[in-house]
């Protein structure tokens, strides 16, 4: 057990005093999260989390300690103190938790992703501090759960465990998970670690090892593998980030030719997709829709939903996978979208031949142009709603608008430009 733990150590600190280390090891993070439960809670208590979040931790906190989650939502709408899509800020948490005290809920603890799933983000030690700061104020204790901490694929961005920090906030109340299932791709091995300097909080977590305890023979393999840190550190963490740093940009490149928005992160085994735009209403029942729809196509994502996203068409893709399958998987993706967004358009161009006031457009439309891999459209035979109709469909697979100019634009295609002029009330 002292291999496991000082290898897992030397991954974050420099030096720990051994009065001070209190690691207990369980059959995975999801138990160690009942486990917290149970002890930092009484039944009808709750957690204070980022949403959206993996929606595992819920089932695990409400096992058999009946704890409950609060929410902090965040937007995909770059706002107030935030500086980029979904970003979890002070406001956020203190709105939670005012919110969560207004209907008489007690909230006792804090849940940090880092890196966060799904999303992604890899907060700095600025933003770490922080949240600590923010739960000491309000004497919160803070749940950290780094286990995606070995598996930031790209060398511009740097993890950092709040573990490195000089000086915790409150030590006594600040408790930090990590398994070996994500970053060594073997979830089957139910191996989980929590570090606390809370003597009382580990005594009562470790009791709780008798119901999620890990057997000898697997305690013994993972020791053995986590000390041969020459190894994991010169050929497998090397090999395994160029390989999701690899299938991460095949994903994301495809995602760009489908003109799809995503956000754009380098951590984890998994990109936040917006799928909106692909949703005949901003409901979570077309979200459900839309899911289904991959699914009878065989491709499994998980919807925001699942994450507890407040904004419906928000999606999960895990690209961890080979290459061969990742094409196949992302043509299937192509495959369902293009047919969902025929079916949009053909919507739209009945509600357009329908519409008394011929030529206007959809308020979601901000701009319409034309691949430079289409010829001239023609005029002839067609209303101005369906030319409108055929635009929309290219603007979605094209660049065009990045390497021209509306003057250029306007002098090789005429007929085109006249359109958008009467689109956009430009005479």
């Amino acid at each position: 057990m002292f291999c496991i733990v000082n290898t897992l150590l030397r991954w974050t600190l420099t030096f720990v005093p051994q009065y001070l280390l209190q690691v207990i090891v369980q059959n995975g993070c999801g138990s160690l999260f009942s486990s917290l439960a149970t002890v930092l809670c009484d039944p009808g208590e709750a957690f204070l989390i980022a949403t959206p979040f993996y929606g595992g931790i819920t089932h695990s906190v409400f096992l058999y300690g009946n704890v409950k989650l609060v929410y902090a939502h965040l937007d995909s709408q770059v706002s107030g103190t935030s500086i980029r899509p979904f970003q979890l800020t002070m406001d956020k948490l203190k709105k939670a938790l005012q919110d969560a005290q207004s209907e008489g809920v007690k909230v006792k603890a804090l849940i940090i992703l880092n890196p966060q799933n799904p999303l992604g983000d890899i907060y700095s030690l600025s933003e770490l501090t922080e949240y600590l700061e923010f739960a000491k104020r309000y004497e919160l204790h803070v749940i950290v759960d780094e286990i995606y901490m070995l598996s930031v694929f790209d060398d511009s961005a740097s993890f950092h465990s709040v573990l490195e920090m000089d000086r915790l906030p409150d030590p006594q109340r600040t408790h930090v998970m990590w398994g070996i299932s994500k970053d060594f791709a073997v979830s089957g091995i139910r191996f989980g670690t929590l570090y606390t300097e809370n003597q009382d909080v580990a005594n009562a977590i470790g009791s709780l090892c008798y119901f999620h305890g890990v057997c000898g023979p697997v305690q013994y393999k993972i020791a053995q593998l986590l000390q041969d840190r020459d190894w994991i550190n010169q050929v497998y963490l090397r090999a395994n980030h160029d390989r999701l740093k690899a299938a991460h940009t095949f994903v994301t490149d495809e995602l760009k030719t489908l003109g799809v928005p995503f956000l754009n992160r380098n951590a984890g085994f998994f990109v936040w997709i917006d799928f909106r735009k692909y949703l005949k209403r901003r409901t979570f029942e077309e979200e459900m829709l839309l899911w289904r729809r991959f699914l009878d196509n065989k491709i499994l994502l998980s919807c925001g939903k699942a994450f507890e996203c407040n904004e419906p068409g928000w999606f999960r893709i895990i690209f961890a996978d080979k290459t061969h399958r990742l094409q196949l998987g992302m043509q299937r993706v192509r495959e369902v979208l293009e047919q969902r967004e025929q079916e949009l358009l053909n919507e739209e161009t009945d509600q357009s031949c329908q519409s008394d006031s011929e030529g206007k457009a959809d308020s979601t439309d901000e701009v319409i142009f034309v691949s430079h891999h289409q010829q001239p459209v023609s005029t002839s035979g067609c209303n101005l709603g369906d030319l409108i109709g055929l635009l929309q469909q290219q603007m979605r697979s094209s660049d065009w608008l990045q390497k021209n100019t509306v003057e250029q634009f306007a002098q090789e295609k005429p007929e085109v430009y006249d359109v958008f002029n009467k689109l956009v009330g430009k005479q």
